[in-house]
């Protein structure tokens, strides 16, 4: 959720996406700075945060890279449960990345918070040589689905401050659920009869 205070918003945001698209990398270039060429594959998932400053607001975003491979994904709905922005990130080179992006576009549909801030990032911009997945059809997707899109490379730092600034310009204005930890108990007050009074 993104919450608020003073101008300043503490959102949760989540990255999703195949095995080796590369989130963690996304994530290390936009919070450190840093690419590594052979990143590890991520287990379970890692936290960052990093702040940015946005027209008259600053977002703390409380970023969950999660892990790609498939006997992980049972925990992602721990990650994206509250979150106030999602990235969904698929590989340019790799047509089965961009059809797994499409899944858990679904699941966040299905499962997520309604009001959800969600990016489609078409990573490995860099390697426009082996490319399988058109802008176009991204891009057309994307459009349909509500989401904001936009081609990025970590290894050349592309458009990476551009899509964590793109949501948190849109997060302001997005509301939060209704009831995003399930549901609420309220207290209703008893109602008193002259019956029920004891000492009249």
């Amino acid at each position: 959720m993104a919450t608020t205070g003073n101008k300043n918003i503490n959102a949760k945001l989540v990255l999703l996406g195949d095995v080796g698209a590369g989130k963690s990398s996304l994530v290390l270039r936009f919070v450190k700075g840093q690419f590594v060429e052979f990143q590890e594959s991520t287990i379970g998932a890692a936290f960052f945060s990093q702040t940015v400053a946005v027209n008259d607001a600053t977002v703390k975003f409380e970023i969950w890279d999660t892990a790609g491979q498939e006997r992980y994904h049972s925990l992602a709905p721990m990650y994206y449960r509250g979150a106030a922005a999602a990235i969904i990130v698929y590989d340019i080179t790799n047509q089965a990345s961009f059809e797994r992006a499409k899944k858990w576009v679904q699941e966040l549909q299905s499962q997520g918070n309604p009001n959800m801030v969600t990016a489609l990032a078409g990573n490995k911009a860099d390697l426009l040589d082996a490319r399988k997945v058109t802008s176009e059809e991204a891009n057309k997707y994307a459009q349909e689905n509500g989401l904001f899109f936009m081609e990025t490379s970590a290894k050349t730092a592309s458009n990476v401050n551009d899509i964590f600034h793109e949501i948190a310009k849109r997060l302001p204005r997005a509301q939060p659920a209704q009831n995003p930890a399930g549901m609420v108990l309220m207290d209703r007050p008893t109602e008193r009869t002259a019956s029920s009074s004891c000492c009249s």
